[in-house]
């Protein structure tokens, strides 16, 4: 089933996030993604995440559909002007990449190339307009029409944050075209029902598609990181004791198990359409997640 069907059936939605490699080399990507064949619905291919040079995503993205797994092309307004976006959106829909995923990404100086000239040419909402504008109206930005259209899910990502702030910013996506979003990190599971609670009060979740992210903790060092390092996280006091608690030797088995109690929870909050699961260089916890919170029954015979 394909990501567009889970999400018309309301079958609940999994995907997962993998990294290009640093390197040319296709077939470690390929057997990373053969490995989630069964257990996701779709898996993204970042856009040079965290700044850092790599394959390119709809590189990935090919290579991906070619070992049997829906892809999700990540597209950053980062690198790119509003030409090379569109010609990129073009040619995903060429290759038949069926999702893509809009976002601004991360400044250079975050990465590798700290001296890298950024783009930003357009933000993520101007990218959404673009990629509909695209799809739905056969044109590019400067009005010439386009013929055939590419064909792909819109989505993108966002924060959740309680009221009054609450689902602004993600009806301002809506608006501009976003047909999913894959959130930030949850931990905080009554603050994301908070933020849930609004976005149902606008309507949202009958025009776009929530995906809950997700991931396992590997250590206290990418605890430490994500508590202190990543925007929009929010983790209680009292879920980092209890993953510090399981000491180094039970601490990843512990990042896992609390990841899988996490996607129980949020599917039992209102207007939920799936998970996003996040596991840089960790992909291989994603069946056990997936397992684990009770969602075996979506592997079919690819994953046993």
């Amino acid at each position: 089933m394909s990501l567009a069907e889970a999400f018309t059936t309301g079958r609940f939605a999994v995907t997962a996030e993998l990294s290009p490699p640093r390197g040319a080399d296709p077939d470690g990507l390929a057997g990373k993604a053969a490995a989630l064949r069964g257990w996701v619905d779709a898996v993204n291919l970042t856009d040079n995440q965290g700044a850092n040079v790599r394959m390119s995503s709809l590189a990935g993205s090919v290579l991906v559909l070619r070992a049997g797994v829906e892809p999700i092309m990540q597209v950053t307004t980062r690198d790119r002007n509003r030409m090379a976006l569109q010609s990129d959106l073009l040619a995903a829909g060429a290759l038949g990449v069926p999702n893509v995923l809009l976002l601004t990404g991360d400044h250079p100086r975050a990465g590798d190339h700290g001296d890298a000239k950024p783009v930003f040419d357009v933000d993520s909402v101007r990218l959404v307009e673009i990629a509909r504008g695209l799809r739905d109206e056969r044109r590019l930005m400067n009005g010439k029409r386009i013929d055939p259209p590419p064909r792909f899910l819109i989505g993108v990502v966002d924060t959740p944050v309680a009221p009054p702030a609450g689902a602004t910013r993600l009806r301002t996506k809506v608006e501009a075209g976003a047909e999913f979003v894959q959130t930030q990190y949850v931990f905080d599971v009554p603050r994301f029902a908070e933020w849930m609670a609004d976005v149902r009060r606008l309507g949202l979740h009958e025009r776009c598609r929530i995906l809950a992210g997700i991931g396992p903790v590997r250590s206290p060092r990418a605890l430490e990181h994500l508590r202190t390092k990543v925007p929009g996280v929010h983790i209680p006091d009292s879920t980092a004791r209890r993953l510090i608690a399981a000491g180094e030797d039970g601490f990843a088995e512990a990042g896992v198990g609390l990841a899988a109690e996490t996607v129980r929870a949020v599917r039992e909050v209102p207007g939920v359409a799936g998970v996003h699961l996040m596991a840089p260089g960790n992909e291989h916890a994603v069946p056990e997640i997936v397992a684990r919170a009770g969602l075996r029954e979506r592997a079919g015979d690819d994953a046993r």
